[in-house]
């Protein structure tokens, strides 16, 4: 553990996007709360909830988790390590940076002009195709696809720019492009049904899986990046047995607790709907 603990990789290149994301979040948020100083709080107007910028501070601390430390350094020695990075960044971190709303966000905190200029490429028919849930779920499972059954995995791990340049944005980019249109309050040209979400996050946990048990059930080992003398801990074989058995057991962890969210979020909106349709009820029969 000591060793494990103790080796240290640092990437210039993620540490500035994080700290200029943070930057950039903190200062929209602080415009819009100056512009709104009420203690009333809505995505829509009043003061920026602060779970939200939980939610998205939350995804940029554990992109610094995975790739500037421990995880970073020993990710071209154990399996294991490079797969916990990849079911964190797709699997928390998107989703988190997704709930932190920062579409939202920045037209919130432009200027009136900006926002002329934000609302038509908004709803423009390139970002339309680009959250298409049918779109983007290709995509998230066609990377997921490529990336573990094709040479590219073992191209990146002898490669560590292709890594930092190619790998590691992609699964990035896809899975923030997957669950955008799913989860949170981001302005899009349009959400699919409640119904079609939950069916995206159910089926998505087929090729997930599917990649994890083949990995776990292959008796020999996938990728020779991974098999090497290591300085301690698990050879290659029980190594990719464990990597395959996290992406099988967590996917379906963590893709039934989106779940959960995309069901909680419907079944609040029916609540709410209801309310103001008993309301709007109510004050008619007042009128009669």
């Amino acid at each position: 553990m000591r060793m494990f603990l103790g080796a240290w990789e640092f990437d210039l290149l993620v540490a500035v996007n994080v700290v200029v994301a943070t930057l950039l979040y903190l200062t929209a948020v602080r415009k819009v709360n100056r512009a709104c100083p009420s203690r009333y709080r809505s995505v829509r107007d009043g003061r920026w909830p602060r779970w939200m910028s939980a939610c998205f501070f939350t995804g940029l601390a554990l992109i610094g988790a995975m790739y500037l430390g421990p995880l970073a350094a020993w990710s071209h020695t154990f399996f294991w390590v490079h797969m916990t990075q990849h079911l964190v960044i797709t699997m928390a971190v998107a989703p988190l940076l997704v709930l932190g709303a920062p579409i939202t966000l920045a037209f919130r905190a432009s200027n009136a002009r900006n926002r002329r200029l934000l609302a038509p490429a908004l709803r423009s028919s390139t970002v339309r195709v680009l959250t298409n849930p049918v779109l983007t779920w290709l995509l998230f499972a066609g990377a997921l696809i490529a990336a573990h059954f094709t040479p590219f995995y073992d191209w990146v791990l002898i490669n560590h720019g292709a890594m930092a340049a190619i790998e590691q944005p992609m699964f990035l980019l896809v899975a923030v492009l997957y669950y955008l249109p799913l989860i949170g309050a981001n302005l899009l040209p349009s959400r699919p049904s409640p119904a079609t979400r939950l069916v995206s996050l159910g089926l998505m946990m087929i090729p997930e899986a599917t990649i994890g048990a083949a990995i776990y059930f292959s008796p020999v080992v996938l990728y020779d990046g991974f098999d090497t003398v290591r300085p301690f801990g698990l050879a290659a074989l029980p190594d990719q047995q464990l990597s395959g058995a996290l992406m099988w057991g967590l996917v379906m962890t963590i893709d039934a607790f989106w779940m959960m969210w995309v069901a909680a979020d419907w079944f609040t909106n029916e609540e709410r709907r209801s309310i103001r349709e008993d309301a709007r009820i109510t004050a008619e029969d007042d009128l009669r």
